[in-house]
């Protein structure tokens, strides 16, 4: 990419927010504003739930919520998509920090904010970069995946406070429930009771009416709860109060980041939260965009993530992503343009300033009770139904996904999620489909019909796929193999229409194919190439391997060969089938299996003889004997005069009767049944025999009169 050019894609994404203002109307404000307000009603406990499970204070959660929706607004691409903190970022935050730092400790704190501005760095990079087509990688069972397997270990690093045990959160899974387990003695039944009646409180709430968010009241009630029978009374954990100001300058130790190379040993974590938020954002976008007929800008949508990050991370906040539940509540409520988020994270803010105080009295067994219901909503199972029903391949990723988050770290979980997605596609990709085809029932199109029989002569062949260096293998091995089951099969035709990109290599292969048919006796046609890849086979110099007359056109393809390269006599004698439209006006009659096939061979000097020949033989050898080797329903729709009728399956029984004191001329409509028959009759000790070339068609195209009975 020149420097102009990335110039100008960086201008245009810097001015994103410029271009959204420009087009703004005033009529977008009133529902982009009760957007914005409805966001906020459900970000505010959904943010300190998921700062809970990075084992974050609910500042840092409720800060991440205002800035990321902000600035993910503004420079994104989706209208609809809401930027913030989510349970798939907040539960890899943590697995990715608890080996480098004490948590709760000031270099946990501050680890999680250097940790934004790597992922936003990450993301910008890959936008600004052109890099947006590779959300595509990742397929949907390693979201499904990771999720289902996140749900399981946030659902188990809730066991400590919904039960009030000590525990260190963020340790591997078998290693909490022993912990819990151990502990059973030590259950804290009010903690207990506050978790479960949340539960119920907020899955009430929700069963009575969608208008209400139940997991915010809930969380009212259970601070007011604590509030009015007091802490020490009930002995419960809370949250501790959030500070009532404006977010604050990250406070960064270029010493413990540089010298102590915590930085270093963030980077995979930080790759992976980037790669997996932005798949996970993508996804969300995409989905939201589809139900309005919208199409998003997967660069800009990359900047706008980067950003977003960033500026979270400057600000006390922690890695964030795009929130399915909250960008459909966005959708839902209204939302017209990109400012409603702007709107939300203003309106975040404002609880922040307002209510602040009041975490005080949030039991962090309640937090528990919400972050269980997150944990049982996080696992997709409509999604884990129908990927199991429709792909084994996906269904695969999927599990390993799952396993690898439950057993591995989770950062390695997601990057070998992505891994295995990627192989998958490159697997794929290498392996286009290559398969044998023919008419449909109505002679129409072709299609793929195992149980149809084929043509004893022609292959037709369907390629579907690039032919580039990494599939030209599959693609070799499928023709040779073909070409080694179907050894009658001289004749192979190309169906080129699905390739749409060939490289050398598979150029290089193809010239392969058609040496091995030609070496064979057989030959190579193409039809439906298109213009990038013809153009690339001429410059290799293919086109003149092939021939230009060998790109056929797709209507007249199975005709030309029918007239210039089918052998009729084995549709007629050794063919039962009518594969080709073609072949219905065919007569089929049994050739007598005690008769040599004679295919074509260079063992007696052929002579053929032009439709000008043919008459200077006639006007110098009256005596010639004309011999048509045609079946009789043929011969009546035309024949030369005088000509004598001897169908090819039985002109060895009748060569006694045929002179070898003069010359025999054979002919038939193409001149290949008139070929076998001069090698039955050379092979029998006939000298002077001759073949039409071209046969009955030359003889027509010539201008010559043909008697018909």
């Amino acid at each position: 990419m020149s420097r102009s050019a990335l110039a100008a894609r960086l201008w245009r994404h810097a001015a994103r927010p410029v271009k959204i203002l420009r087009g703004y109307e005033l009529g977008f404000l009133r529902p982009d504003l009760l957007a914005g307000a409805t966001v906020a009603v459900v970000a505010l406990p959904q943010s300190i739930a998921y700062a809970a499970i990075a084992n974050l204070p609910p500042a840092y959660g409720l800060y991440s919520a205002c800035v990321a929706s902000i600035v993910g607004a503004l420079w994104g691409s989706s209208r609809y998509l809401s930027t913030g903190p989510t349970n798939a970022a907040s539960i890899l935050v943590l697995s990715a920090l608890v080996p480098l730092a004490a948590v709760g400790s000031p270099e946990f704190l501050m680890a999680a904010s250097v940790m934004a501005v790597l992922v936003g760095l990450f993301r910008l990079a890959l936008g600004t970069l052109g890099f947006g087509f590779l959300v595509n990688f990742a397929s949907r069972g390693v979201l499904t995946g990771f999720a289902a397997g996140a749900a399981v270990l946030i659902a188990a690093n809730q066991f400590p406070h919904l039960l009030r045990l000590d525990g260190a959160p963020g340790i591997g899974l078998r290693e909490m429930v022993v912990a819990a387990w151990a502990q059973r003695a030590a259950v804290h039944l009010p903690s207990l009771a506050i978790g479960i009646a949340v539960v119920l409180f907020t899955l009430l709430v929700n069963r009575l009416s969608n208008k209400f968010p139940g997991s915010l009241l809930a969380m009212v009630a259970a601070g007011g709860f604590v509030a009015w029978a007091g802490i020490d009374t009930l002995g419960v954990r809370v949250v501790g109060e959030v500070p009532r100001e404006l977010p604050r300058f990250t406070r960064l130790s270029l010493d413990l980041l540089i010298n102590e190379g915590l930085l270093d040993q963030m980077l995979t974590g930080s790759l992976a939260v980037a790669l997996l938020g932005l798949v996970e954002a993508m996804s969300i976008a995409r989905t939201l965009a589809r139900r309005r007929g919208e199409r998003l800008d997967a660069n800009q949508e990359f900047v706008g993530q980067g950003l977003a990050n960033v500026a979270t991370g400057l600000l006390s906040g922690y890695a964030c992503s795009g929130s399915f539940t909250r960008s459909e509540v966005n959708f839902q409520a209204g939302a017209r343009t990109q400012l409603s988020g702007v709107f939300a994270g203003v309106f975040v803010l404002g609880g922040v300033l307002l209510f602040g105080p009041l975490a005080a009295f949030l039991p962090k067994a309640a937090l528990a009770g919400l972050l269980f219901l997150v944990a049982y909503n996080m696992v997709d199972r409509e999604g884990i139904r129908r990927i199991w029903r429709t792909s084994r391949t996906e269904t695969a990723i999927m599990a390993a996904t799952f396993l690898s988050t439950l057993v591995f770290p989770l950062e390695f979980a997601v990057l070998s999620g992505v891994l295995i997605s990627l192989a998958v596609y490159l697997y794929e990709s290498s392996m286009p489909a290559v398969a044998a085809v023919v008419p449909d029932e109505n002679y129409r199109h072709f299609v793929e019909r195992p149980e149809a029989p084929g043509c004893p002569q022609l292959a037709v062949m369907n390629i579907q796929g690039p032919l580039f260096f990494g599939a030209t293998g599959h693609v070799e091995d499928t023709l040779l193999d073909n070409m080694v089951q179907n050894p009658g099969q001289s004749l192979l035709l190309l169906r080129m229409h699905g390739v749409h990109r060939a490289d050398l290599t598979g150029i290089d292969m193809l010239e392969g194919i058609v040496r091995r048919y030609r070496e064979a006796g057989g030959d190579v046609f193409m039809v439906q190439a298109r213009p990038a890849v013809r153009e690339a086979m001429a410059q290799a110099g293919f086109d003149r391997l092939l021939g230009a007359d060998h790109y056929l056109s797709q209507e007249g393809a199975i005709e030309f060969l029918f007239e210039h390269e089918i052998d009729p006599a084995v549709c007629i004698y050794e063919c039962e089938h009518r594969v080709f439209a073609e072949c219905q006006a065919l007569p089929k009659h049994a050739y007598d299996a005690r008769l040599p096939a004679y295919a074509a061979r260079p063992i007696h000097p052929l002579r053929h003889l032009t439709v000008a020949g043919l008459e200077e033989l006639l006007g110098r050898e009256r005596e010639a004997c004309l011999v048509d080797v045609r079946e009789p329903e043929e011969t009546a729709s035309g024949h030369l005069a005088g000509v004598r009728l001897v169908p090819l399956r039985r002109l060895v029984e009748a060569a006694a009767d045929l002179p070898k004191d003069r010359p025999i001329v054979l002919v038939c409509r193409s001149g290949r049944r008139s070929t076998r028959g001069m090698h039955m009759l050379l092979d029998l000790g006939f000298a002077d025999v001759y073949n039409l070339k071209g046969g009955i068609l030359s003889w027509k195209a010539a201008g010559r009169s043909l008697v018909v009975e």
